[in-house]
């Protein structure tokens, strides 16, 4: 149960004063996207994201154009339109500097003649600006005499809107919260991992919507630090208590001397890396111990982590259990399955492939077999964790591309084990630091930095579209002597039918050119499509491939040699790397062309120079963080994020170190959240509502 004490924080924000139900629904469509009524928190956590300064008070002659202003003028003038005339309502204004017109479109007369009184003087606020050689401000925000200013806050935060609602309706809703919130008690207890001068949070939040000055909304200001650093600290502490959770409910030793490993890494036509064999050991260490694994593998393009993940999944068959691989999509996990298949022969490793479009005949044989233990490794889509999928012994979940699934797909695979099972997640995409500990603060983290021996390097180049014609003929130059290549779509926009209408045209354009040679893949195809025309272009039936993004993981062609990315200015840079990667693979030198729109915008710019520079995964995904900022970077549709309201990645990434920290420390000296300090504690967890981290306090 939530404490009674937050109970004002959650009341609907519909029951604050001079909000009826058709501001309540504005206010539910701004806060929550409509998914449910907008609570009082959902308001106040709606921050400010700008300040109009009225301070600022010039004379007319040295007030700036193009700015919001704040003038004192005497009314000199009104210049009413004639009837049935659709031209403005003007007013003169003076003072002893000069003169602007203000302009009203549609507007109420008598309120003009009863706001403005000609020969009155009054308080004009408004964006000023310079028309047919004339000052003017349209619709003035603010009309007010002496008594009116001395009621208006010096320095009026700005908030984002959704059409119908304005300013001031906000405005009074967050005031009138303010009203009626408690004062909450600190739960910050240790000096050495408190912000300096901390304001306490209720002050924090009033701080950043009553600003006193421009400076205090900035992410750096101290209300606004608090106010991150609590929510970053909430995530963190559920985090930690999840991870706890597991390791509580012990898990297996997988005793395995590691003989169908050799078997396999003798199979293997290179020798591991120095980092596949670091990240090996360390999952071996795991899995030889009772508490249960959950560890993230991440590593570049072209790294290895497959091989060191089936390394892993045969330690837990040798010890007499079975392992899974999931993967996101169909073709991903048909790849996986294609390339596993023929490494785990040698070590009579038992493989099935899972996916959504089985025959029922097949798939009822092979969940039969996967029952009674006949299979040691399933690999497959998230198929693989309905309910109708049993193991005889889950002993270990590995998970591809982990960013694509969330925290509860994981837990729902790895409770198919007998005491639930030991969980690898491996992702393609280098994550920075930050993200690392915000998305996967409960895991243990291997990383793979280096490639294998022989991966060629990638020659990258950047050219503007209108040079195409250029680009076609040496595509045309290449693919005679036998090479192959991808044609990489731009990313229309949020939808894939547009992405996918793009591919189309392109394919249709070069297959104009060089006829059937041209293939063309995109996510909207069927599988069985899909599977066609991925297999085509392995064989050489087809040399180009016109694809969306939907290449961007997984797949493996070694002969593909040459990429080429349009509109690449609209790529995020993590993207690009991944796109990239999938050349390079074979033994013919491969290179990378990025093909943009002039003019370039300095962040496109930016991705694309860095591409240029350089093929180190890491280096790039810190760049595309602090060029695009969290939410992006995993992708927008991000399964398991934690949706940050007051904190900004990377603004804000110190603090993350700071609120492990303080977490940690939590978790070592009071780990079941007892007393007085551990009763504050759960109010920021339900306050920010991390609240499936108390169910487990509670369920322990």
């Amino acid at each position: 149960m939530r404490p009674s004490l937050l109970d004002p924080y959650f009341a609907p924000a519909a029951s604050l004063p001079g909000i009826g139900p058709k501001i309540g629904k504005l206010l539910d469509r701004l806060l929550v996207d409509g998914a449910g009524p907008a609570r009082i928190v959902d308001l106040l956590f709606h921050l400010p994201y700008a300040t109009i300064d009225r301070r600022n008070r010039p004379k007319i002659a040295d007030a700036p154009f193009d700015q919001l202003v704040m003038i004192e003028a005497k009314v000199v003038a009104h210049h009413p339109p004639g009837p049935r005339s659709k031209a403005p309502f003007k007013v003169l204004v003076e003072d002893e500097t000069g003169d602007v017109m203000l302009v009203f479109f549609l507007a109420n007369p008598h309120w003009i003649e009863k706001s403005l009184p000609v020969g009155e003087t009054r308080w004009i606020s408004g964006k000023l600006e310079l028309w047919e050689s004339h000052r003017q401000i349209v619709h003035p925000d603010r009309v007010l005499d002496e008594e009116g200013l001395t009621k208006l806050p010096p320095v009026e935060p700005v908030y984002g809107l959704t059409e119908g609602l304005h300013q001031r309706v906000v405005g009074k809703a967050i005031a009138a919260a303010l009203a009626r919130v408690p004062a909450l008690p600190e739960w910050h207890r240790y000096e050495a991992t408190r912000l300096p001068d901390m304001p306490s949070f209720t002050d924090a939040l009033k701080w950043v919507h009553e600003p006193q000055d421009p400076a205090d909304i900035l992410p750096n200001s101290r209300a606004r630090l608090r106010l991150a650093y609590d929510e970053l600290f909430a995530h963190q502490l559920a985090l930690m208590l999840l991870r706890a959770s597991l390791r509580e409910r012990s898990g297996r030793a997988h005793g395995a001397e590691g003989r169908l490993g050799d078997k396999i890494a003798a199979a293997l036509p290179f020798a591991l890396t120095k980092a596949q064999q670091e990240a090996l050991g360390e999952i071996r260490k795991d899995l030889g111990a009772p508490a249960r694994m959950l560890r993230l593998l991440q590593g570049d393009v072209g790294s290895g982590k497959t091989v060191v993940a089936l390394l892993a999944m045969a330690h837990v068959v040798e010890a007499g259990r079975q392992a899974a691989l999931m993967a996101p999509t169909e073709l991903l996990a048909r790849q996986h399955y294609e390339s596993i298949a023929g490494l785990a022969e040698p070590a009579d490793v038992r493989l099935a492939l899972i996916t959504g479009r089985d025959r029922a005949s097949e798939r009822s044989a092979t969940l039969a077999r996967l029952a009674e233990g006949e299979i040691d490794i399933a690999i497959g889509t998230h198929a693989l964790f309905q309910e109708s999928v049993q193991f005889r012994d889950l002993g270990l979940a590995v998970v591809d591309e982990q960013h694509r699934f969330g925290v509860h797909q994981r837990l729902a695979l790895s409770e198919k084990g007998d005491g639930g099972a030991d969980i690898l997640v491996m992702t393609a995409t280098p994550i920075p630091r930050t993200l690392v500990l915000t998305y996967f603060g409960d895991m243990d983290v291997s990383s793979l930095r280096e490639k294998p021996l022989g991966r060629l390097p990638i020659e990258t180049r950047a050219l503007p579209l209108d040079r195409l014609d250029d680009v076609i003929e040496r595509l045309g130059r290449a693919v005679r002597s036998g090479a192959r290549a991808y044609w990489v779509c731009p990313l229309v926009a949020e939808s894939e039918e547009l992405d996918v209408a793009a591919a189309e045209a392109r394919f249709e354009a070069l297959r104009a050119i060089f006829g059937d040679t041209v293939g063309l893949l995109h996510g909207k195809m069927k599988p069985q499509e899909k599977d066609a025309a991925m297999a085509a272009f392995a064989r050489g039936d087809t040399q180009i491939l016109v694809a969306t993004t939907v290449i961007e993981v997984g797949v493996d062609v070694p002969e593909a040699s040459i990429i080429i990315i349009e509109h690449a200015e609209r790529f995020g840079l993590a993207q690009l790397h991944q796109l990239r990667g999938r050349v390079g693979r074979g033994k013919a030198k491969s290179s990378c062309l990025l093909l943009y729109r002039t003019p370039l915008g300095e962040t496109a710019k930016a991705r694309i120079d860095v591409m240029r520079e350089t093929e180190d995964g890491f280096l790039i995904a810190e760049e595309d963080l602090r060029l695009r900022g969290e939410g992006e970077v995993l992708g927008t549709r991000q399964s398991g994020s934690p949706g940050f309201h007051l904190a900004e990645l990377p603004l804000h990434a110190d603090l993350l170190t700071l609120a492990r920290a303080e977490a940690q420390r939590v978790m070592a000296e009071n780990p079941r959240l007892e007393g007085e300090a551990g009763r504050a504690l759960l109010l920021l967890l339900y306050l920010f509502e991390r609240d499936a981290a108390v169910k487990l306090l509670q369920a322990g």
